[in-house]
């Protein structure tokens, strides 16, 4: 018997992926007796056909506000990975009644005023590039992480889309000052040359505000390593 009780768990999903991209968890969860929620961000995955320019940073906070809203969710456990940790920062501040503890996979950990941009400084040029060679307003997809396997390549390669620009210009606004709220890191070791999480990393191990955690994966766990993601996520919230 699993010695936690029953959780929910709301995930705000990287760029360019969506809820599909956590498949591999509802067994998991629902195995160890939580509910897992993954919604899609307008514009991406099953919501694609609604992408237009002016989606940004604002629009996938919104997003996930709305379904915390319509689907009546309260004391919840709120995930962010990857981009999803500046959705998740945005979330956090808006339904601080309503999150129990936020647990950051991977993911950007912005401060009051910062964008995706700001904290990667060295992706930004290249993306505002893309974007400009693109169709102006939109970013393809980065690679996936080399030890992804051949099937999971093809799955995450038919149904990863392009991001717009704007999500990763948009400068975070928090409402309610810093958060307060119980905090999570957990960090992919398996770190591309880049290693931009690296900073949020060493930021998140030395404040005693953090708690952190380190998980031998590449960068979307919840693809490459669900069995060990599932594991963390459950002593996290235990």
């Amino acid at each position: 018997m699993s010695a936690t009780s029953p959780k929910t768990f709301l995930v705000c999903h990287g760029a360019w992926s969506a809820g599909w991209a956590w498949k591999k968890m509802h067994p998991l969860m629902q195995a160890a007796g939580h509910r897992l929620v993954t919604p899609t961000y307008s514009g991406l995955g099953e919501r694609a056909h609604l992408a237009h320019p002016g989606i940004d940073l604002n629009s996938h906070i919104e997003d996930i506000l709305a379904v915390i809203e319509y689907e009546d969710l309260r004391d919840f456990v709120l995930i962010g990975h990857s981009y999803g940790g500046m959705v998740a920062t945005g979330v956090a501040d808006r339904a601080r009644d309503k999150v129990k503890q936020l647990i950051y996979i991977d993911a950007f950990v912005p401060q009051d005023g910062q964008s995706l941009l700001d904290l990667n400084e060295a992706g930004r040029a290249r993306m505002q590039e893309l974007a400009k060679s693109g169709d102006g307003w939109r970013v393809p997809p980065n690679p996936t992480p080399l030890d992804t396997s051949p099937a999971d390549v093809e799955w995450l390669s038919a149904r990863r889309v392009d991001m717009p620009i704007k999500c990763f210009e948009t400068k975070l606004k928090l409402q309610g000052g810093a958060l307060t709220l119980p905090r999570s890191y957990i960090y992919a070791t398996r770190i591309t040359p880049a290693d931009t999480f690296g900073p949020f990393a060493r930021m998140t191990k030395v404040d005693p505000a953090w708690s952190y955690h380190e998980i031998d994966a590449s960068h979307a766990p919840n693809v490459t390593a669900p069995e060990a993601l599932m594991a963390l996520l459950q002593k996290i919230v235990a």
